[in-house]
């Protein structure tokens, strides 16, 4: 397996536990699993849903603003990796 930068964190709001996601790179679909590593962050999850402007997604791409359930804090300039199976 390798990872791909796909974007970074922008927001966390702590209450809902999501996370605020710029793309960057790439594509990132339902299903996809991430990697976030940041200062003090360092996690792997699957996306199991995402929002744009709180509708559903089921993909989103360059330039897009996502928002996802996130499985631990994640904080502001956190990177965010696309695991890619090899």
């Amino acid at each position: 397996m390798s990872e791909e930068p796909i974007g970074k964190v922008t927001h966390y709001f702590g209450k809902a536990q999501v996370a605020g996601i710029l793309i960057t790179d790439g594509t990132l679909r339902v299903g996809d699993k991430i990697h976030v590593v940041g200062h003090t962050s360092d996690f792997t999850q699957s996306i199991d849903s995402m929002q744009i402007d709180r509708e559903p997604v089921d993909e989103a791409g360059v330039g897009d603003e996502i928002g996802i359930k996130a499985a631990e804090h994640a904080r502001e300039h956190d990177v965010v990796y696309k695991i890619v199976e090899d």
